[in-house]
């Protein structure tokens, strides 16, 4: 807990600071990371913090040994914990897709950068794909996007519990902004639910304990079929029961904003004086953009002929919004790539000549 700060007492942080403090309070054992802006606060804040509370950290030599010793703590039943940014994630997408063939629990921390390459250290949204496709293998993460340094430190908390409960890494897909931004944050009590890890993870034969074994690999075909099988009727629960979103004036709306993180800050704001112009217009925030809410926007399509996907890249969650619309409304896309921002006034004149040339 941080010194003198009671839970429920209001205190100002950065988000990344937030975000480790949030991990620390729903009882991370482990974090491995390595360096890289714009999410150096942290493992420099769990440097600090962890280890005093009885837990590990360590600075690794890479990001490949990072994600591998991510594996190795989750093995034994720790809630194990990384965080990186954009080009960290990718060297990390293999030992990402290990933990869930192995059906490993952990936590995953993007606060991304503007790319391709090394790129720079302003925020970005193109990220996307990377989050939400995945790498090698049928499977999906649980990707939450907040939009605030009290939403980062609420969701990174569920994370674990989301992680715990379903055998499976959950992702929080931050940006610069996010991670560098200070607000005021309120911690919640942790959830308080219990994970019995016994029955799966390892720890030799103790007590009577049967031993178990961790793997990815299974050589035989069916198997391994099987498995896939049993995979996508857990991400099908995933997707029935974890899915979150935010509307904000959709049921009159002329034009349906979709944005997520802080692209969805400027887009409510550009609603509210789109409005007061006379403009009808609302947005769905993704909160989780997967499991993505394609139900709800294809709802508001039945009735909402215009939609504005806003991306901090070049267009890559515009792809889901097409999907879920199905042809039944107009989409239109927004984006501002290599570290830009979304302006509020470009998206008040794409609004207007939008629902003028209907």
């Amino acid at each position: 807990m941080i010194a003198g700060v009671l839970m429920g007492e209001k205190v100002l942080l950065k988000g990344n600071e937030a975000i480790a403090e949030a991990a620390l309070r729903a009882g991370v054992n482990c974090f491995f990371g390595y360096p890289i802006t714009p999410q150096n606060e942290i493992p420099e804040y769990m440097s600090r913090n962890l280890p005093p509370r009885g837990g590990t950290f360590i600075q690794a030599e890479s990001e490949l040994a990072a994600i591998s010793m991510v594996y190795g703590a989750a093995s034994a039943g720790a809630r194990a914990m990384t965080s990186s940014s954009s080009p960290g994630i990718s060297l990390k997408q293999e030992g990402i897709s290990y933990l869930v063939g192995a059906r490993l629990p952990a936590v995953i921390v993007n606060i991304a950068r503007a790319g391709p390459g090394l790129g720079n250290v302003f925020p970005s949204q193109a990220d996307y794909f990377q989050a939400t496709k995945n790498g090698h293998g049928d499977y999906h993460l649980v990707v939450y996007t907040p939009d605030s340094v009290q939403e980062a430190a609420e969701l990174t908390m569920r994370a674990f519990d989301v992680a715990d409960e379903y055998r499976l890494p959950v992702l929080v897909l931050g940006d610069a902004i996010i991670g560098q931004m200070m607000e005021p944050v309120v911690f919640p009590e942790p959830s308080g639910k219990t994970f019995d890890k016994s029955v799966w993870a390892l720890g030799g034969k103790r007590n009577g304990r049967p031993r178990h074994m961790i793997n990815s690999l299974r050589m035989d075909q069916e198997s391994m079929e099987q498995w896939n099988w049993d995979l996508k009727k857990k991400l099908d629960l995933i997707a029935s029961k974890e899915m979150r979103v935010d509307e904000y004036l959709t049921e009159d709306a002329e034009v349906i904003l979709v944005a997520y993180g802080v692209s969805a800050r400027i887009c409510r704001a550009v609603a509210q004086k789109a409005r007061r112009a006379g403009l009808r217009a609302g947005l769905i925030r993704p909160i989780t953009v997967w499991p993505f809410p394609s139900a709800v926007i294809a709802r508001r399509a039945e009735k909402t002929r215009h939609f504005l996907a806003v991306e901090m890249s070049l267009g890559q969650m515009v792809e889901d919004v097409r999907l879920a619309v199905e042809g039944r409304a107009q989409v239109h896309f927004h984006g501002r790539p290599g570290g830009g921002i979304p302006e509020e006034a470009d998206l008040l004149k794409q609004l207007r000549a939008i629902l003028e040339a209907k």
